[in-house]
């Protein structure tokens, strides 16, 4: 699954990068030096930072760049993915069934991509189901909207099988695996990086004892996390620049 990076926009890598780091700020001179291996131009960086600004990516601090609150909430669903809160399982699968989704289209859109986001996947129309491994509290909001059963399956991998393509899930990151192991340069392994994180985000984060052998979702997350090793260790290196 050899992929040929695109050229990156500065915003695309600004936002990345900051998505990454915890605190997600940096100041501009930070950000000047992170961008120059993609080819970005102080001046194009410049005027990519004054326009995330002013579309609310970004808010200007004393300091530099931080993420709006709402990038803010994309980077902690990250970070869930990222680093996914498991407790164990009992055997026990959490089912939500829809008692009311509203009338409009976008409303039932919306539920259904919350759900998504949740990784829930849908048994039959308004029945979600997962296993209960992972914590799970639900808004006021999706809570006047479901109501939430246990319930225990005769053939939990079956049940598994159909409720997500893991076979499918599985290629695709076996492929990503060998993008960030055969880039040879750090635009290259950001984007394969980037798409990592895409599709951990589409990972249902399963007990062990319902997934297929050689599932690669570990070796993603160490790929990741290594290569955001990488990005904070050159972050680190312009700072001991600046103060020099």
């Amino acid at each position: 699954m050899s992929t040929t990076p695109a050229r990156l926009t500065a915003r695309s890598v600004v936002l990345s990068v900051l998505l990454g780091t915890h605190p997600a700020s940096a100041s501009a001179s930070e950000l000047v030096g992170l961008t120059a291996d993609f080819g970005i131009r102080e001046p194009t960086l410049r005027v990519a930072l004054t326009r995330m600004v002013g579309a609310g990516d970004l808010v200007r601090s004393v300091d530099g760049y931080r993420l709006s609150d709402r990038l803010l909430a994309r980077q902690l669903r990250q970070d869930e993915a990222l680093n996914p809160k498991l407790v164990r399982w009992n055997g026990t699968w959490a089912m939500l069934v829809v008692t009311s989704v509203g009338t409009d289209a976008r409303t039932r859109a919306g539920l259904r991509t919350t759900l998504y986001d949740r990784r829930f996947a849908e048994l039959r129309e308004g029945v979600w189901m997962r296993p209960d491994n992972i914590g799970m509290e639900l808004t006021d909001d999706l809570r006047a909207r479901v109501r939430m059963l246990h319930a225990r399956d005769d053939d939990p991998v079956g049940l598994a099988a159909r409720l997500w393509d893991l076979s499918g899930w599985a290629r695709t990151g076996e492929g990503l695996l060998e993008d960030v192991s055969a880039a040879a340069d750090v635009p290259g392994r950001f984007v394969a990086a980037a798409a990592i994180v895409r599709h951990l985000l589409q990972d249902p984060v399963l007990p062990v004892e319902l997934l297929p052998d050689g599932w690669p979702g570990a070796a993603l997350r160490r790929a990741y996390h290594d290569f955001a090793a990488e990005l904070l260790a050159r972050r680190d290196d312009t700072e001991l620049m600046e103060a020099r």
